[in-house]
């Protein structure tokens, strides 16, 4: 009663003090408080065992609690002769602990029965004189010692029996299905990987390599473009129409022992048209179109790459005459060196093998594209395999005159848009920006509403692309804005009034990407070279916003805005003196970066000492410009927060006396206003209109105010209206 009254506080105890503990420690905590529990229980049994010896039920009682955690112990009382008396139950904890500690094997069951034969009933010498005692341990564990003999057994009458069970057929599948598992996986890898007949080896379908990512199957396409598609690049199409003719009729070339290029390599600027006369040519041709990009044969299992160029090759064959375009083919041609990673070098080797091997490869045309010619290898552009290399450059202004016609026939334009006004205004755009500028004229014609793109949207889209989003939400303190006004306008005057300076193309005080104000400059024509008077020109328009900084607020109130300009005079005048040869102090000498560090002190200093001076007399000429030019400055500069941007030509004319025509700023946020307020109008009829017939009066104010709140947001101002 008392061990139960004993055994139910602590549990309460123990509970509580869980409950009382961090989520952390209670796992631990409970786990200690039960341990000690049990172990307090045990010892309460044990000790109700060694007082009544002769009990059966206070042995059996001790002997299944201890059975519990340390069936060892079991077997070392049982054993050892201690126990005073013994029946079927006891025998039977006995036997389980036997079991529990893997002592009840086949060879050591003739020990186990020789043992309990010699505990028999009538032994009295056993139960005569044998004491028991203990001494426990708080581990759990009980070591007895022994002063007498004790004997346990079973008789002639009541025998001991021992017999094993055999484990079921599910047990026995339960223990082995782990290791079928594994055998069998091992023998599929290895067979998958070894390659066999007929199966193509270890990429073959169904193989291992497939399912690593090794094999790839190459369909082949039939392109429907042709040359009329690909406008400019007419030296380009002028080289390719050979491999047309080749593709389309071989014995015209081979008759004479002849032979065609295997491959042609494309090198040009991102975005000028190379996929685009890969795809026209193979239309022109007629013949099947394989595609594949440098990156796909790039991944982390070594062989992979390898794999899917023979894949690639290999169905190309099939289908020959054939064409192959690798497009950013510097993924894996890339130059091989000592730190280049095992499996692209095992990539190129095998590209290499493919385009000019043992085996011969007839009937398959090669084509790739890359961005950066100089990174290939060298084996890989040497004759025989890309012996031909065709430029892609950037369109010049006739070019850029036919793809912007070409693109305004694809959306619904003014017909008042002429193409050589913008070809002129975008020196420097590849076909891909151009394409860019169209789309996103007509998605801005749409957004307003528009029937037609105009060449509102068009110069829109353009200095989008130019000079970034427009943050006409970004909040701007009048000081700043007026900063930015002053700096811009110093831009823009210098650009106005030096020599071989570009015309400037807008100026803005709205904040666009980074930048809180920017002057854009574009050159009249296409350029291939730069004079040393352009350069010292850069210069100066990019002193001319801090010097007008320093003239209208003080050399004290001078900002951090010019830091960029500082960084492009410098890369300028840096270039003058170790690239460019345009100072006669140092030279027609060129130095590169890496040469600084072998250079003698004095010439380090020479060259620092004349990109300084370049720079300080940029500063000086812009500051003259700015004194001298003073009142257009002030003029142009409270333009820009009237207005907030100005085109050239509306700066030039504005400063030739002629008045801007465009709408002021607080002019352009109220026919912002009532354009928003018209839309909403325009909205708000189409809901009434597709009402259904024979709704009643609540029903239909019901519908207009919520489609009116859905759109506007505003209804009492939509309904003033």
């Amino acid at each position: 009663m008392f061990s139960n009254l004993l055994r139910l506080k602590t549990i309460t105890y123990a509970k509580k003090l869980v409950h009382r503990t961090p989520k952390k420690l209670k796992h631990s905590v409970f786990r200690r408080q039960f341990n000690s529990l049990r172990n307090r229980r045990l010892e309460e049994l044990e000790k109700d065992a060694v007082n009544d010896k002769m009990n059966p039920s206070t042995q059996l009682r001790f002997l299944k609690e201890l059975n519990r955690n340390n069936p060892h112990d079991v077997v070392k009382i049982v054993e050892s002769g201690e126990m005073q008396v013994v029946d079927e139950q006891i025998t039977a904890e006995y036997v389980k602990a036997l079991a529990k500690t893997g002592r009840m094997t086949q060879s050591n069951t003739n020990k186990v029965v020789d043992f309990l034969k010699r505990f028999e009933t009538g032994s009295s010498s056993n139960q005569a004189g044998g004491t028991f005692s203990r001494h426990y341990s708080r581990g759990g564990g009980s070591r007895y010692q022994q002063s007498g003999a004790g004997s346990l057994g079973a008789t002639q009458e009541s025998p001991l029996i021992v017999q094993f069970a055999e484990r079921s057929f599910k047990e026995k599948m339960k223990g082995a299905l782990p290791n079928i598992l594994l055998i069998g996986g091992l023998i599929y890898i290895v067979s998958s990987i070894i390659p066999s007949p007929g199966k193509g080896g270890a990429g073959g379908p169904g193989g291992a390599m497939s399912l690593l990512g090794g094999s790839k199957t190459f369909a082949p396409e039939m392109s429907n473009r042709t040359f009329n598609d690909v406008q400019g690049c007419e030296e380009a199409k002028d080289q390719l129409v050979e491999i047309v003719e080749y593709l389309k009729d071989p014995g015209r070339f081979t008759r004479l022992g002849g032979k065609l290029p295997k491959g042609v390599l494309l090198a040009g600027p991102p975005g000028t048209g190379k996929t685009l006369l890969a795809r026209a040519v193979a239309g022109e041709a007629g013949v099947p179109f394989f595609y594949a990009s440098g990156a796909e044969f790039d991944e982390m299992f070594v062989g992979v790459g390898a794999r899917r160029i023979r894949d690639l090759f290999k169905a190309a064959k099939a289908q020959r005459p054939a064409i192959i375009f690798l497009d950013e083919i510097d993924a894996v041609g890339r130059k091989r060196s000592g730190k280049m990673q095992q499996h692209l070098n095992m990539t190129l080797n095998q590209l290499l093998v493919e385009l000019d091997g043992f085996k011969e490869n007839k009937g398959v045309i090669v084509i790739a594209a890359t961005n950066f010619a100089d990174s290939l290898d060298p084996a890989l552009v040497r004759p025989g395999r890309f012996d031909r290399q065709i430029a892609v450059p950037l369109p010049d202004i006739r070019d850029r005159t036919k793809i912007i016609k070409h693109y305004l026939t694809t959306i619904t334009a003014d017909p008042e848009i002429e193409a050589g006004v913008l070809a002129r205004g975008t020196p420097g755009f590849s076909g891909a920006d151009l394409a860019n500028i169209c789309n996103l004229a007509a998605i801005r014609a749409s957004v307003l509403g528009k029937k037609w793109v105009d060449m509102s949207e068009i110069e829109y889209a353009k200095d989008k692309i130019l000079m970034g989003d427009e943050r006409k939400s970004a909040f701007i303190s009048k000081e700043t804005q007026e900063c930015t006004a002053y700096h811009e306008s110093g831009h823009a005057i210098v650009a106005i009034h030096t020599k071989g300076a570009h015309p400037v193309h807008k100026a803005t005080i709205v904040p666009r990407g980074r930048a809180l104000g920017m002057v854009m400059q574009l050159p009249e024509g296409d350029q291939t070279s730069v004079t040393k008077e352009q350069l010292l020109a850069k210069m100066d328009v990019c002193m001319g916003g801090r010097v007008a900084e320093e003239l209208i607020f003080g050399a004290d109130k001078v900002t951090s805005g010019a830091s960029s300009d500082f960084q492009q005079a410098t890369s300028i005048a840096r270039n003058m003196v170790m690239s460019y040869g345009m100072v006669d102090e140092i030279g027609i000498m060129r130095y590169s970066d890496h040469d600084l560090k072998e250079l003698a002190p004095e010439t380090r200093k020479l060259i620092d000492d004349q990109i300084k001076r370049l720079l300080n007399e940029s500063y000086a000429r812009a500051k003259k410009c700015l004194l001298r030019y003073s009142r257009e400055h002030h003029k142009l500069a409270k333009a820009l927060l009237n207005y907030e941007s100005l085109t050239g030509d509306e700066i030039r004319d504005f400063l030739a006396g002629k008045p801007i025509s465009q709408l002021t700023r607080e002019e352009k946020k109220k026919k912002e206003e009532e354009e928003r307020q018209e839309r909403l109008r325009i909205e708000r009829e189409k809901l009434e209109n597709t009402l259904v017939p024979g709704e009643t009066e609540g029903g239909e104010e019901n519908t207009r105010k919520t489609g009116t709140i859905a759109i506007g947001g505003d209804v009492s101002r939509s309904e003033k209206h």
